[in-house]
């Protein structure tokens, strides 16, 4: 399986334990809260797959970026929490740095 799916999935379920953690009101709610649980064991069980081939600080880069924008838009989407211009100008510093990396370093693990 291609370790740039395996890294998707680890950030897809980090994104969905966030937005979950902000759902649990402090561990209060029940479900929310095995889904931050759930959500952060899948993560790191799929990050740690994709660093047998991905260098560390590529897949750390990538995971971050990606979650920063994923968990910004979510929070605007599903928390009703606003985005100024600066938030927007900044996350899309963090997407161009990603595909910086992605499309010109050569320590990217193609």
């Amino acid at each position: 399986m291609s370790p740039y799916l395996l890294l998707s999935v680890a950030i897809v379920a980090e994104v969905v334990a966030t937005t979950a953690m902000k759902s649990s009101e402090g561990f209060t709610r029940l479900w929310p809260s095995i889904a931050v649980v759930v959500g952060y064991a899948i993560a790191f069980y799929f990050l740690s797959l994709t660093l047998k081939t991905i260098p560390t600080g590529i897949a750390y880069a990538i995971w971050a970026g990606a979650g920063i924008v994923l968990i910004a838009l979510l929070g605007w989407i599903v928390h009703r929490q606003a985005l100024d211009l600066p938030a927007i100008l900044g996350m899309g510093l963090i997407v161009s740095g990603v595909l910086v990396i992605q499309v010109f370093s050569r320590s990217s693990g193609h």
